[in-house]
């Protein structure tokens, strides 16, 4: 739906700004006013997007100019309950038909011109040049309308405002950045985008690890709450390195570091200057226009009742907190509070899946919220009822499995003697038929339990059998039914908890004993060309602060039955009640996650040296003083990295790190589909980068997958690559 309220609301804009720094009203103080400046330049950019946030529903956009937003050629609606191809094409071809009478315009002809090239003409200034015609015919652009998403998002926002408000009234920043979360989720606390940020923040998983826990037991970005405390915090750091909110709040988008190249190659902290005078790569649209959307959802947020009439707003959760002193069933806390699993969940939405599955337990020292108006006495007192068999001192270990080519969800579970459900939790997996190979599926927790199957396998021909990730001498003996004693004194084992991947044991028959042998180490990887440095919400040094890895443990009962391998695909298998949903899907993963024999790996996409910090738990800086890196030198995709493994060997490392990325993608696949494919010509300037996190908004390893034999180091003008078109899952 198209409401006309463009001169109204330019009106408005008018009024609430003076000066040749305007600055729109404050909620608190006069110091909003030099705070959060709005300069004249940016005034047309402000207004668009109020049309955006206040006129135009996701049922249809605007057609306009991306260097010039004042100039805005047709407001189109989308054809109602149309698959996400047709909309495309639809839009596609509005676009063309202005791009075709921009062309015409700029060949100079000013006469005998129909009314729609008349009215083309007249959005541009009298004397408008050809080349500027001319330029403009390559940058149409489409904007989906958001007015119905920004009313929910004002709808919901009652619940969590006033806690903002309170949360940077502490830190003494702008009020005005109760906003924010209306350019990023529509105060959506379940918002998840395609480049996998989530939350009403939209943290990164990367960035979001620099302040909250984020796993497969806890993902605090999804709690409106922490991530609150969390996007203050590096919206503040963001504002303490770079001087002025304007830039903070870009930053937010495209990255403190990228900022202060902008100010260093200007000059100026000045936002106006930087948006109309700022070229790179990577600050494209979005990041160009982030403060003056901020800006406009400020507007609107604020005079939500003359945009949208009266709202209903929800009002303020009323809760207690109380910390865990050990870990609990989800169902113990049911019981002893006496509340209901929906609004446990409902208060605790950071609890992943796995937790009210009961594969997990609720972590010790995690902070519960509760509904204040369902507790019949202090939460304190209720737990303290808890019996003491349900207090437990541990987690759940994780225990993996490597899916195979024919595995399907039923069989696993069968196998492992586990739900479907439990391991759907688990993995966060939205459908029962999708799984790939290659996929590292977490299984719960049954160590000491007599309900668990291990299937009896047939003793390899040469006697000897090769130890996989999570298998122990029970598991092992079992299977080929012999006894721990008996596999112990074949194979010398002095420690009987103690085995290694890839270790060879020898099996009762087998001829004669074989040295204990690690994995292979590869050859180092041929070196990659450097593309340009990740930003990333801030996370401009690509560090994550030291922390603990929910991962098991070689040698114990609840670790893997098999171990990842390295040089593993992850091509897919869609199962036929998912092809026509998935019918297009990615070739095997091109990147190589193993270490070569310098002890050296590749730097692949979303990793950063936090991440290598934490698989191989030694320090940061360890690895910064290895490779000889100042503080604010950033890791770069193809760029070899040396690593240290006094601590944890390659094997485990690899392991690790291929689980983290078949994590990532993982969560992708469970809330999108690969709908089809489109060819895309490179043009000047191009970078893997920017082409994934600007202009097709795809997570880096899906744009690889699908182009695993282009050099996204040296991307050349004219080359074509092909892009896959993503659609949201359903339900």
């Amino acid at each position: 739906m198209i409401r006309h309220l463009s001169v109204a609301a330019t009106a408005l804009l008018l009024v609430l700004t003076s000066g040749p720094a305007r600055a729109l009203n404050p909620f608190l103080g006069e110091e909003s006013h030099e705070a959060l400046p709005l300069p004249e330049s940016l005034e047309p950019n402000v207004a668009f997007w109020i049309r955006v946030y206040s006129e135009v529903d996701t049922g249809a956009g605007l057609i306009h100019d991306s260097s010039h937003l004042g100039v805005v050629y047709e407001a189109i609606q989308l054809p109602p309950g149309a698959s996400s191809r047709t909309r495309e094409r639809h839009v596609e071809a509005a676009k063309t038909g202005y791009r075709t009478i921009l062309a015409k315009l700029a060949t100079g002809r000013r006469s005998d011109l129909s009314a729609k090239e008349e009215r083309v003409l007249a959005l541009w200034p009298e004397g408008v040049t050809n080349a500027t015609l001319r330029e403009a015919s390559h940058d149409v652009r489409f904007q989906l309308g958001q007015a119905d998403k920004f009313r929910d998002g004002l709808v919901r926002s009652g619940a969590w405002r006033e806690y903002i408000q309170q949360v940077l009234e502490e830190r003494g920043m702008p009020l005005e950045l109760v906003a924010l979360p209306h350019v990023e989720s529509s105060y959506n606390p379940r918002a998840y985008s395609r480049v996998g940020a989530a939350g009403m923040w939209q943290f990164t998983r990367s960035t979001g690890r620099r302040y909250l826990r984020v796993d497969h037991v806890v993902d605090d970005r999804l709690d409106p709450y922490r991530a609150t405390v969390a996007a203050a915090r590096l919206l503040g750091e963001n504002h303490e390195s770079l001087g002025t909110w304007p830039l903070a709040l870009t930053s937010y988008n495209h990255g403190a570091a990228g900022m202060r190249r902008a100010v260093r190659k200007l000059g100026t902290h000045d936002i106006g200057v930087i948006v109309a005078q700022y070229r790179s790569r990577t600050f494209g649209f979005a990041s160009r226009n982030f403060y003056a959307s901020f800006l406009a959802a400020v507007e609107v947020d604020r005079n939500a009742k003359r945009y949208f009439g009266t709202l209903a707003l929800h009002e303020p959760e009323e809760f207690e907190t109380f910390e865990l002193d050990h870990y609990y069933a989800a169902g113990s806390l049911e019981r002893a509070l006496g509340i209901d699993r929906a609004s446990l969940e409902a208060y605790n939405p950071a609890l992943r899946p796995a937790i009210w599955q009961g594969s997990k337990y609720m972590p010790r020292g995690y902070e519960v919220r509760l509904p204040r108006a369902s507790l019949a006495e202090p939460a304190e007192t209720l737990l303290g009822r808890i019996p003491d068999a349900e207090r437990f001192s541990r987690q759940h270990r994780d225990r993996y499995y490597t899916v195979q080519r024919g595995d399907s969800l039923s069989r696993i579970a069968s196998h492992y003697g586990v739900r479907e459900s439990e391991l759907m939790a688990l993995n966060n997996l939205r459908s029962r038929n999708l799984i790939r190979a290659g996929q590292v599926l977490i299984l719960p927790d049954r160590a000491g339990d007599s309900s668990t199957v291990v299937s009896r396998e047939v003793r390899p021909s040469d006697g000897f059998y090769r130890v996989k990730r999570g298998d122990s001498l029970t598991i092992i003996a079992r299977r080929f039914g012999t006894t721990e004693s008996e596999l112990a004194s074949l194979n010398q084992l002095r420690d009987r908890n103690h085995l290694v991947v890839g270790q060879n044991l020898r099996l009762p028959g087998a001829p004669v004993p074989v040295l204990v042998a690690a994995v292979q180490r590869s050859e180092a990887p041929p070196a990659a060309v450097e593309p340009p440095p990740i930003e990333s919400n801030g996370n401009e040094a690509h560090e994550l602060p030291p922390e603990p890895l929910v991962v098991a443990a070689v040698a114990s009962p609840e670790t893997p039955e098999n171990t990842p391998d390295p040089f593993a695909t992850l091509l897919p298998i869609v199962p036929a009640a998912e092809a026509t949903l998935q019918a297009i899907m990615p070739i095997p993963d091109p990147s190589n996650y193993a270490v070569g024999a310098d002890d050296r790996v590749v730097v692949q996409a979303e990793e950063t040296l936090g991440h290598y910090a934490n698989w191989l738990e030694v320090p940061t800086g360890r690895l910064r003083q290895l490779n000889r890196m100042h503080s604010s030198t950033p890791v770069v995709i193809g760029r070899r990295i040396r690593l240290d493994f006094s601590r944890v060997p390659a094997e485990i490392f690899e392991q690790r790190r291929l689980e983290y990325h078949q994590e990532l993608q993982a969560e992708f696949f469970a809330a999108f589909i690969v709908s089809g494919t489109e060819s895309y010509t490179l043009s000047e300037g191009d970078s893997l980068w920017q082409l994934a996190n600007r202009k097709f908004e795809l997570p880096i390893w899906l744009l690889r997958q699908y182009n695993p034999d282009l050099d996204f180091g040296a991307l050349e003008p004219g080359a074509s690559m092909i892009v896959p078109t993503v659609e949201a899952r359903k339900g």
